[in-house]
């Protein structure tokens, strides 16, 4: 009689800014001017690479597709989460939510692998200068991309089918902005140790093995900066690898906090800031700290601007 009772969830209530009920106007305007920013920064690189042959280097290739997951992975969740933020009703449907979280992970996944891929790039750079125009071919460079899409289509291809095969006849109020995985999983109704467990190794394969990549590639890279003579050329080569340091410390560093607890350490409220931080402000930082502060970016752009506005110059 019990299971009779029960009805099958179809669609999810968020909570993720229940408690600021006063503040959400605020709120709305505040995402809204990030949101715009971050979407014209990145549309300014994007176009600025593709525009000026003196950008059309690896480096560059990954920082254009980084700016492109960038825009996409906010897109996925910034434009829902304004709405809601000045809605009655914030629901989403189950569908909506499957397909919310499986962009999401891709996206993410593909992102953590694309930086193994950058960190793989200045390795090249530095330890091989003379051969890597050639070690890093357009060929390469598209590979390593694909690769990185792959196993970020694969890892959340594997978690969304297995969080959303999961049965939901309880309580829809999911205590977040997004359908992120952990929020969703505390509304099943029941689910097994072993899925659990391949969602939790999937994460650790996301997140441990892109970084020991990286780890690798710079500790090569540290030991070629150092057997150079100049304390100028140490310098111009570190600074080359600074901005890519940044990034990987601060994706690495909220992804781990959020996907690698265990299951009782979870705090919604904790999540649901630190999610704030990756969804809207990450993606607000990474084009400044990878391009804004870069010489050669803003000649490149300063030359766009001027071919754009004034043609016949």
């Amino acid at each position: 009689m019990e299971w009779v009772n029960e009805t099958w969830v179809r669609e999810f209530v968020f909570l993720g800014f229940s408690a600021l009920a006063s503040l959400q106007r605020l709120l709305f305007v505040v995402f809204l001017l990030v949101y715009l920013f971050t979407l014209g920064t990145n549309t300014i690189i994007m176009s600025t690479i593709v525009l000026d042959r003196a950008l059309h280097t690896p480096m560059y290739f990954f920082l254009s597709v980084l700016s492109c997951f960038e825009t996409c992975y906010t897109f996925v969740i910034v434009p829902k989460m304004l709405v809601d933020l000045l809605a009655q009703k914030k629901t989403i449907s189950f569908l909506g939510c499957a397909i919310q979280m499986f962009t999401f992970l891709f996206l993410g996944c593909s992102h953590s692998f694309l930086l193994a891929a950058m960190g793989y790039d200045r390795y090249m750079a530095i330890c091989n200068p003379l051969r890597y125009t050639v070690l890093m071919g357009h060929g390469v460079c598209l590979g390593l991309v694909s690769a990185a899409c792959a196993c970020g289509f694969t890892v959340a291809q594997i978690i969304t089918s297995l969080v959303f095969h999961l049965p939901f006849h309880s309580s829809n109020q999911l205590h977040h902005f997004f359908c992120d995985i952990s929020p969703v999983l505390k509304l099943a109704s029941h689910h097994s140790h072993l899925s659990q467990l391949v969602i939790f190794m999937l994460g650790v394969l996301v997140l441990v093995i892109p970084l020991l990549l990286i780890l690798v590639s710079y500790v090569r890279i540290i030991s070629a900066i150092l057997k150079i003579p100049s304390s100028v050329g140490r310098y111009k080569a570190f600074s080359t690898c600074a901005s890519h340091l940044i990034v990987v410390t601060v994706h690495y560093g909220c992804a781990s906090f959020i996907y690698l607890r265990p299951k009782s350490n979870y705090s919604s409220s904790q999540d649901t800031l630190i999610s704030v931080s990756y969804t809207i402000l990450t993606p607000l930082f990474n084009p400044m700290i990878y391009s804004l502060r870069n010489k050669e970016f803003k000649s490149a752009l300063q030359r766009t601007m001027s071919k754009t506005w004034f043609p016949l110059n």
